[in-house]
């Protein structure tokens, strides 16, 4: 047997072990974690939750001694970049840049969030706002999730028209490192849609940065596979689905002004939570 397929079969031992612990057995983890943590659960309360904690346990197979690593170098990034104080205010070009990137107006059939990705729409604005816009969404679903739910996004990219200017190397680097790092167990699939044939030789190289959990909720679909578009059958209902990604729905309009009052409102629900650590 290789050694990919051994540590193939070794995380599905964790994973299939880590799915049986109990609720209590969850709960003592979440509280050896807590006291590993120490200081840092009183300057982040908000943050270091009990529903926080167990995601960054589950993804990393319910170990303490990682899920600890993880929440101390996430609690030192929040502290630098303050993710918590960004709002809809804050961010820059949102005429063009949240028809680019949005959090969509449906749910999945597990009623998971839907955030969808318009790479062909060419942003403008820089890397460093792409970031924080994308920093603001993940913030948003995080806070927005139920407590007992992990992997509650559906994260629909489409790839039509892509080029390597679309997505730099280094762009998607910082965004998975973000994504798997800070905000670990968000993204339940991520799927890119209808990726051109010269996205195949990207990706080869753009895997490495993708840690081998996250791997396994990429899901490519094409428009020109019937069985490749059962994967959006499945997880979508046709009916809310926009057509361009396969649904029936024949709504094309994206109401800015709609949609900004709601992610207002969320920043208004949000700071009513935030930590206080020196706001």
């Amino acid at each position: 047997m290789s050694y990919q397929l051994v540590k193939k079969a070794r995380s599905e031992a964790t994973q299939q072990k880590a799915s049986s612990l109990s609720l209590e057995q969850q709960q003592e983890k979440i509280n050896e974690v807590r006291g590993l943590l120490g200081s840092l659960t009183e300057e982040m309360p908000s943050f270091l939750s009990d529903a926080t904690i167990r995601r960054f346990l589950r993804a990393r197979n319910w170990s303490t001694e990682q899920a600890t690593k993880g929440l101390k170098e996430t609690v030192k990034w929040r502290r630098e970049y303050r993710p918590d104080a960004i709002s809809w205010e804050d961010l820059a070009e949102m005429e063009n840049e949240a028809r680019r990137t949005h959090v969509a107006d449906y749910l999945d059939k597990n009623g998971r969030s839907v955030l969808v990705v318009n790479l062909p729409m060419k942003s403008k604005v820089s890397v460093k706002e792409q970031i924080k816009h994308l920093v603001y969404l993940l913030e948003y679903f995080a806070t927005n999730s139920a407590d007992e739910q992990d992997d509650y996004v559906v994260w629909l990219t489409d790839f039509r028209g892509w080029s390597i200017s679309s997505t730099p190397l280094s762009t998607t680097r910082e965004t998975m490192h973000i994504i798997q790092n800070y905000y670990p167990g968000v993204i339940a699939v991520a799927i890119p849609f209808d990726p051109p044939r010269i996205f195949e030789s990207f990706w080869k190289i753009a895997k490495n940065f993708v840690q081998p959990n996250m791997k396994e909720k990429v899901k490519f679909v094409y428009a020109n596979k019937p069985e490749s578009l059962k994967t959006i059958a499945d997880i979508f209902d046709l009916d809310t689905l926009e057509s361009s990604f396969g649904g029936r729905s024949t709504s094309t309009i994206f109401d800015i002004n709609k949609y900004a009052e709601r992610m207002r409102r969320a920043d208004k629900m949000r700071g009513a939570s935030k930590d206080t650590n020196g706001k």
